[in-house]
């Protein structure tokens, strides 16, 4: 029916997390900055975060809404194969659910010039393009890009192989622009000048347009060859300009009629002082432009040692073209599913302010050493050498903070007893809505939300004196005090609010959950498929595969259903 907007469903989509709005704690220790400044361009206050990907989005949301200017993420394919670093392998469904999450906490996050790329293979393609099409919408999808991410194809494999990825983009309104391609030496040598035309090098595009005469009579007209005085008639096709373009292009001598002048047709010259700086991107992607995964991979050995490889890699030259087009110099990326840390370690090597996030342990065994390495100059691998990176910035490492309110022996909710006073000042703020911002000098001023309205937290009991000394303090500001408790049917100052913690927070969100990703333990194994380096020995060593995906398929049947763990 014209004008029905279709939306994708499935099983558990109405089903939305209440999301604690985490604190974001530093490791003093894990961040790591330059010993010096090399240039006024150096960045150092870039984040590396460890924790839910979910979780740590929202811990962002306040501070970073609306100010990030690219998004890339590499989610899990949901392939049904298992990885070293993370199980690959959630349901469909749930699959959806844990995107869509994520996908709207992202756009929240982009500024309204930026945009979002998505890398994806087939299994999940065209359900993920429906689901963006839902939450950035349709208007606001730009394309997709087809990586070539092999270079050949197993002889061993059956069937119709796939080599390529797909990156997904959209953009957060009509805002966006993207930036050109540098030219290449190769676009760059299809100009010339061989009649030393002293508007420089250009090259000779075709005169004639693709309709026959009889649908573009207005373009139909006699050429005179100036050197042959032939006449040039339309028989087949007609001019690409009016009469009158065309006498311009006469008396600016832009017509060619080839070194000797004797054509029988004219060209027109294009100066490359004219063309655009750059070239228009297009939606396919060689490996040999910007890379393949085995490419990716010996960059992690380069890193990482030949034993402790990531399994999917991007390499770097794909993350610069993306964040050429995207950004530009001192601009904000995110990347919520890091891996190994490309995207935070080219962003750095190209000048761009960058928030890595990552679940899993390779945060502290691939991450952090890989962007410690490039801060320090350590890394050559990469685009080091195109960029002329050298090293330089710095990052702040963090932890996500531990839930506010946990259930103690006797099963009532408390504070957390990890929390120190700074810490439930934070995190008071960020779930009453006010901006965490201590005074050094008021002690009643650590949140703020309008130019006269703050907020004060203590766990303390206060007494009819103490709201009368906060009243004062506070002037003529309002103040919301949180506190432990306080004196009940007191008449209140005007300018005060008070809210007993914990019970003025309770109900605003899910306490005590650290983990928002799921693992499918019984999925079906994908059967194996040689890569360029394996042998068909191994591939021998692989037979029975098959078995056991139909016995993954069995089990999967008769499990009570998904178990805790990690999606990263």
């Amino acid at each position: 029916m014209a004008g029905t907007r279709l939306e994708l469903t499935w099983v558990g989509k109405e089903e939305r997390p209440r999301l604690e709005p985490r604190i974001l704690l530093e490791d003093r220790e894990k961040s790591h900055h330059a010993a010096a400044r090399r240039s006024d361009s150096d960045i150092f206050d870039n984040m590396l975060i460890h924790g839910d990907n979910l979780l740590a989005l929202k811990a962002l949301e306040q501070d970073f809404r609306g100010k990030v200017k690219c998004v890339y993420i590499a989610p899990p394919y949901n392939t049904g194969s298992a990885f070293e670093h993370y199980d690959d392998g959630i349901e469909h469904s749930l699959w959806l659910s844990l995107m869509r999450d994520r996908l709207e906490l992202l756009k929240t996050l982009l500024s309204e010039d930026g945009s979002i790329w998505i890398s994806i293979d087939d299994n999940e393609m065209a359900y993920l393009k429906i689901l963006c099409d839902e939450i950035f919408g349709r208007q606001n999808y730009i394309n997709t890009i087809s990586w070539q991410r092999k270079y050949s194809v197993s002889n061993n494999y059956k069937g119709i192989a796939s080599i390529c990825d797909y990156i997904l983009i959209f953009r957060k309104s009509e805002k966006f622009k993207n930036n050109l391609l540098p030219r290449t030496s190769e676009s760059i040598s299809r100009y010339t000048n061989p009649d030393n035309d002293p508007r420089g090098p250009w090259k000779a595009v075709d005169y004639l347009n693709q309709a026959p005469p009889h649908k573009r009579k207005n373009l139909c007209y006699d050429i005179v060859n100036p050197n042959t005085g032939l006449i040039i008639k339309n028989t087949s096709k007609a001019w690409k300009y009016d009469i009158n373009t065309h006498q311009k292009h006469i008396n600016e001598n832009r017509l060619w009629w080839g070194i000797d002048g004797k054509n029988t047709m004219p060209a027109l010259k294009l100066f490359l002082s004219e063309v655009k700086n750059g070239m228009t991107p297009h939606d396919f992607w060689s490996y040999s432009e910007v890379g393949h995964t085995d490419e990716a991979k010996k960059e992690n050995i380069l890193l990482f040692g030949s034993t402790n490889i990531f399994d999917t890699p991007k390499p770097e030259r794909l993350i610069q073209r993306i964040l050429h087009i995207a950004t530009n110099p001192g601009d904000l990326v995110l990347d919520s599913f890091l891996g190994s840390g490309t995207t935070a370690a080219v962003a750095h090597k190209m000048g761009r302010r960058w928030i890595g996030v990552e679940l899993g342990e390779h945060c502290y065994t691939h991450c952090l050493p890989r962007l410690k390495k490039v801060v320090d100059g350590e890394d050559p691998g990469g685009i080091s050498r195109a960029v002329n990176w050298e090293g330089g910035g710095g990052f702040r490492f963090y932890e996500l903070g531990p839930t506010l309110i946990k259930k103690d022996s006797w099963g009532m909710e408390i504070i957390n007893p990890r929390f120190n006073a700074e810490m439930l000042a934070e995190a008071m703020c960020r779930l009453m809505g006010y901006r965490y911002a201590p005074d050094p000098e008021l002690y009643w001023k650590q949140g703020q939300a309008t130019e006269q309205s703050f907020l004060y937290v203590t766990t303390q009991f206060l007494s009819v004196e103490a709201l009368n000394r906060l009243a004062l303090d506070a002037g003529e500001n309002n103040l919301l005090v949180c506190c432990g408790g306080s004196a009940e049917g007191a008449e209140l100052p005007p300018n005060l609010t008070v809210r007993k913690i914990p019970q003025a927070v309770l109900d605003k969100c899910e306490w005590d959950h650290d983990d928002y990703s799921l693992e499918i333990r019984n999925l079906p194994m994908l059967e194996h498929v040689l890569s360029e380096e394996e042998t068909p020995e191994a591939d021998a060593a692989s037979a029975g595969v098959q078995e056991k995906k139909d016995e993954g398929r069995r089990r999967k049947k008769d499990a009570p259903g998904p178990s805790q763990g990690s999606l990263l």
